[in-house]
């Protein structure tokens, strides 16, 4: 009996060695992708996974961008944070705010001995990140930027080349008005108005959002785009409802159900938007090119601006795991991955290698239009007005100025009215943002 026992616990012991020898240090990534792009995320973390045996990373969905941030901010109060919170871009500003719980990113690899190389990142991906002397704080991600998307078929139909899409926006509204008179029930509907209508618009057109270098330089500024030029735009959108050349399909990516069921002759939408449009729609079927522009503004486009979300590495966990988070945060940024992300989802790939393999790969030929999100970004060097937006408050102040658009196309205010509201309001809620950081 006595032999037996001693048997038991000697093998016990041995079994518990292995046990702790392999035993896998788990981090914790929270996210905000729902549906294809969640499972593609899940393949994501099992490949990192399945590339080594020390860690192992735990995509966790959290619901929407709000909904992930909300959870890591309630679970980082209870000191239970994830090693990883996806946060869409308009929350940059709160999680730089938020004192003591941020880990930056190239404080990490340093840290981590990981190799890092900044200079490999897109340059507007990287800048929207980064603090003013370019020392990145969290991961670019899923970055996106709007492109123009049309359907073929309905340009036809209206007599149109399908190959030849506008490059102004007096252009498009010309087509747009074709198509509907051809019997389309829509001739353009935006996704994520505020986005692509208010702040991509103004970076295109190298207009300010904001003062202070669109907040980059400060956090004392104030809005500014409620300008003519801006002013003109929404008015002339609001102009167009009446025949129906301009159909508002609702807040963030709702308008896109227009588009993909056949609606809407043109559609600006987020480049990750792209697989999902030629799934719903065919491939055949549908063109990708760049924003249109005005004329009367500016001579030629200047640049556009990110969208999307990065990833924020909370404080928190023992020292010793973070040195897997930096390794997962190479694993993201290399080329084969980002590269392969890119191909599946049409968000914009963060490092020029990962778009010179996809070109390498033939992907731009079998797939036309979608380097143009890329082109879009590196059209020409960032200005001060379009390397991005640094808002406090920011969720706040586009569910500000969406209401406000809302009320334009609803006949309640004119462009001018409803912009002007928008901006007076926004600049209350950038005093309390500063306020509240001081």
């Amino acid at each position: 009996m006595t032999r037996i026992a001693l048997s038991s616990v000697a093998a016990a012991a041995v079994l518990a060695s292995a046990s702790t020898a392999f035993a896998q240090t788990e981090i914790q990534f929270w996210h905000a992708m729902g549906g294809n792009l969640g499972e593609t995320v899940n393949a994501l973390a099992e490949g990192f996974n399945k590339s080594q045996t020390e860690y192992k990373v735990n995509p966790v969905y959290k619901g929407s961008y709000t909904e992930a941030l909300t959870a890591a901010i309630a679970a980082f109060r209870a000191k239970q944070a994830p090693h990883i919170v996806q946060v869409f871009e308009v929350g940059t500003a709160n999680m730089m705010a938020a004192k003591g719980a941020v880990y930056p990113v190239y404080q990490l690899m340093a840290d981590a001995k990981e190799p890092f190389d900044p200079k490999a990142f897109i340059g507007p991906v990287y800048g929207y990140y980064s603090t003013p002397d370019g020392k990145l704080l969290s991961m670019p991600f899923n970055s996106s930027t709007p492109v123009l998307y049309w359907n073929k078929e309905l340009m036809q139909k209206a007599g149109l080349d399908p190959n030849k899409p506008p490059k102004t926006w007096p252009e498009l509204g010309e087509m747009a008005k074709k198509a509907v008179a051809a019997g389309a029930k829509c001739g353009f509907t935006p996704q994520w108005q505020t986005w692509t209508m208010i702040e991509n618009y103004g970076a295109w057109h190298n207009l300010p959002y904001a003062t202070k270098d669109n907040g980059f330089a400060g956090t004392d500024i104030e809005l500014k785009f409620n300008d003519p030029a801006r002013v003109k735009f929404i008015q002339m959108l609001a102009d167009w409802t009446k025949d129906k050349t301009f159909v508002y399909g609702g807040r963030e990516g709702k308008s896109t159900a227009l588009f993909t069921a056949g609606d809407c002759v043109f559609h600006i939408a987020s480049s990750g938007s792209a697989a999902g449009i030629d799934k719903a729609l065919g491939q055949d079927k549908v063109g990708i090119g760049m924003m249109p522009y005005s004329p009367d503004v500016i001579a030629k486009p200047q640049n556009s601006i990110i969208g999307g979300a990065t990833l924020w590495v909370l404080q928190g966990r023992p020292a010793a795991e973070y040195k897997g988070v930096a390794k997962f945060m190479s694993y993201l940024a290399s080329t084969p991955v980002q590269a392969k992300w890119h191909q599946e989802t049409g968000y914009v790939p963060i490092t020029m290698a990962a778009a010179e393999a996809t070109e390498k790969e033939g992907f731009y030929k079998k797939f036309p239009g979608r380097e143009v999100a890329v082109q879009e970004l590196t059209l020409n060097p960032p200005t001060a007005n379009s390397k991005g937006l640094r808002i406090g408050n920011f969720v706040q102040i586009r569910d500000i100025v969406d209401g406000e658009l809302e009320n334009v196309w609803s006949g309640k205010k004119d462009a001018k009215t409803a912009l002007d509201d928008a901006v007076k309001a926004g600049n209350d809620q950038l005093k309390r943002f500063e306020a509240a950081n001081k």
